[in-house]
């Protein structure tokens, strides 16, 4: 039952590396240009998740899993190099996920708390807010680099990266697994629940204000600008924040022992369909976003399009 799960999960991975690493450098180049029609602050958040997405699909699929399975014993197997690519991995993955969380806040701000938004949502705070959470993130990962051992030694050089015995019995350690546990996934999972509520609790209490003061009925259908806006904030909202939450609970049931409702083998193919969807849900939160907005669909397709008019041009210019 192993080797075909670990058949299907590679496959898996080497799919979502093709698709992953193209959609998110795309988003990168054509956010970065601020043509989209989103706000400068918006744009540093979305920007910074696509960057912490792609340094996932490097690091964690490809460095990792692809290449344990594709090219076994290489220099990425010596012990001096999977330890900090370990916790760069980690690293990566928690800022993935607390950008989103940032993002998250930003709207929440941006939506519900009209007073702090014109000193909270700007371009100069995203940059403080996304640099002081990549910095604390990568500090909290450290330990990560400390965690492990030569799995053996070949004639003086040390290969593989194995969990030292003191990481499973270590009160320290112990306490370090439940403190990563609680920081991501189980917190940002609550954040991003209690925001989203709040942040649609509010759009749905302003619109009905809204209405009211207009004089609306439930026949009177006349355009209100300002209430279709809020509309496509909720379904980019549930769109993120339902993502995150499809994505990562299979994880989080997995990394909190939920064995006891499985056998050996069903907890087995349980535990890698929990990584391929928390990986999943790393490579696709930016994209699910700038993927609903209609300036950034004109600047893809004008990106696609790009490579094809060139090549036109180029071979009418040696024509004539």
């Amino acid at each position: 039952m192993h080797r075909p799960m670990q058949w299907v999960r590679n496959i898996f991975y080497v799919t979502l590396a093709i698709i992953g690493v193209p959609v998110n450098l795309v988003s990168i180049v054509i956010l970065s240009k601020g043509n989209c029609g989103l706000s400068s602050c918006t744009t540093r958040y979305l920007v910074a998740m696509s960057t912490a997405d792609l340094l996932v699909i490097i690091t964690e699929i490809i460095l990792r899993r692809i290449n344990n399975f594709y090219f076994p014993f290489n220099f990425l197997d010596l012990t001096s190099v999977c330890r900090p690519l370990y916790a760069l991995i980690r690293a990566a993955v928690d800022c993935s996920v607390w950008f989103t969380i940032t993002f998250t806040f930003d709207r929440f701000v941006a939506i519900c708390c009209q007073k702090l938004k014109s000193k909270y949502c700007t371009r100069k705070t995203a940059s403080v807010v996304l640099s002081t959470t990549g910095i604390l993130l990568c500090l909290k990962n450290i330990p990560i680099y400390f965690r492990y051992e030569p799995g053996w030694v070949t004639d003086n050089v040390e290969w593989s990266c194995s969990n030292k015995p003191s990481y499973f019995t270590d009160p320290r350690w112990i306490g370090w697994r439940r403190f990563e546990k609680v920081l991501t996934p189980l917190l940002p999972f609550i954040l991003i629940l209690l925001l989203n509520a709040l942040t649609v609790r509010h759009i749905l209490v302003t619109s009905r204000l809204r209405q009211r003061l207009r004089g609306q009925s439930k026949k009177d259908n006349h355009s209100d600008s300002e209430m279709e806006r809020r509309r496509k904030s909720m379904i980019l909202l549930f769109s993120i924040s339902g993502n995150f939450i499809f994505l990562w609970l299979v994880y989080i049931l997995y990394i909190f022992d939920v064995g006891y409702f499985f056998d050996d083998d069903s907890f087995y193919i349980f535990g890698k369909v929990a990584y391929m969807l928390r990986n999943v849900s790393c490579c696709t939160n930016t994209f699910i976003y700038v993927a609903t907005q209609s300036e950034f669909r004109e600047q893809l397709k004008s990106a696609v399009k790009y490579p094809v008019t060139s090549i036109i041009k180029l071979i009418n210019k040696q024509s004539n």
